[in-house]
């Protein structure tokens, strides 16, 4: 590896503790329980804000992965503290799943089950379970895993979208404003497959495999099409209801579903992943990167609309699968784009002033101080995965 790319991954392995110590020093809510809800762009605590799942299972994951990595015990209180807060305050004990959304005091303000939740759920408990073996929170992931096969898995194939509190179906299903109101997402069955991925790893069960199998074989046939690119919006009979490319969910996608064929162990499955990884890269490569070497956040090809914005996670996605792709075939190309990537970041995605990274920032690197260091879905899971990942190998 060049000496550039080490220094890349010095660094990852130095940004990634400096991401550990904000969220350790300033998301702890002391009074009410858990962690804040939000932060906003000028590090100023929203103290009575509501509290997301997907912000509460992602720090548990962040902390539990990166203790697992680093064999280090020196955040098992938040683990701890992550866990039991889930475990006392989302878990509904009447109709079984996680709640969307509790208010800042812990009580529940939106008890809808979606799905994409549940995944969460499983993936960060797999993970704490790793540290902690803890039996509960095992025993919690695997009866997780059975509500989403016993509700959300459709006659058709594929994974339903949401429910209701009891588990009826809902109408609107959106996962957030911004989403189509679909019944199958490219994105949920993405944190489905990566949710079963870590579960297997901890729980050797044929339905689990069967499961994850179909979900990488959908990613292959049904997500990915022919401009190498995945499809996200469909309707129940997977009808495509959408003609937008996320290019970061393309890269992020590419090296998951990698891991799953390897946990998988089928040498068939994994070799067509890898052939598609390096597809989707080159595609990436070709359309995602800007004149500043960034990763722009998507397209509608419909209306030929190009959002220029720099969101904070597809960098670091495309970090790891540019990496992923590289160890398959080796390309400079591959670590040009790493390291121009990596230099913006560190220029422009990285908040020097005030700790964590910024949101987004537009075309020009500027920042948009109306979004959240902070909230139901800024949290520290692509930064930790990524950085943990990036610096594996570093001096």
């Amino acid at each position: 590896m060049s000496k550039p790319y080490q220094q890349l991954q010095n660094e990852c392995k130095t940004e990634l503790g400096n991401i550990l110590e904000y969220w350790s020093k300033n998301t702890l809510d002391e009074k009410n329980g858990g962690f804040f809800g939000q932060i906003n762009h000028f590090n100023i605590v929203i103290p009575e804000a509501s509290k997301g799942i997907i912000l509460n299972t992602r720090i548990l994951w962040s902390f539990s992965a990166v203790s697992n990595h680093f064999q280090t015990e020196t955040y098992n209180d938040i683990c701890d503290r992550a866990y039991n807060y889930l475990k006392t305050h989302f878990n509904d004990t009447s109709s079984k799943g996680v709640f969307w959304e509790l208010d800042y005091l812990g009580n529940p303000i939106n008890k809808r089950k979606q799905v994409y939740a549940q995944a969460f759920s499983i993936y960060a408990l797999s993970e704490y379970y790793i540290l902690s073996k803890n039996e509960a929170a095992k025993d919690w992931a695997i009866e997780l895993f059975n509500l989403i096969e016993k509700h959300a898995k459709d006659e058709h194939s594929g994974y339903l979208e949401a429910f209701n509190e009891d588990w009826t179906p809902i109408e609107d299903m959106r996962l957030s404003d911004k989403d189509m109101n679909a019944e199958k997402t490219m994105n949920t069955h993405l944190h489905i497959l990566e949710a079963y991925t870590s579960l297997l790893k901890i729980y050797d069960h044929q339905n689990l495999k069967d499961s994850l199998t179909t979900l990488v074989n959908l990613f292959q046939n049904k997500f990915l099409n022919s401009n190498n690119h995945y499809d996200l919006f469909f309707d129940k009979n997977w009808n495509l209801l959408s003609n937008t490319i996320s290019y970061g969910h393309d890269i992020e996608t590419a090296w998951l579903v990698i891991e799953a064929a390897k946990v998988l162990n089928d040498d068939a499955l994994l070799e067509e992943a890898k052939a598609t990884a390096i597809q989707v890269a080159n595609t990436f490569l070709e359309e995602a990167i800007d004149g500043e070497g960034a990763v722009i956040n998507e397209k509608n090809l419909n209306t030929n609309h190009t959002d220029t914005d720099r969101h904070w996670w597809p960098q670091v996605e495309a970090l790891v699968g540019l990496k992923y792709a590289n160890d398959i075939k080796k390309d400079e190309k591959h670590i040009d784009s790493s390291l121009k990537i990596w230099e913006f970041t560190k220029k422009h995605i990285i908040d020097h002033e005030n700790g964590e990274w910024h949101f987004r920032v537009d075309k020009n690197g500027k920042p948009y101080t109306e979004e959240d260091k902070v909230s139901m879905w800024k949290a520290p899971y692509h930064t930790s995965r990524a950085l943990i990942i990036l610096s594996n190998n570093c001096t």
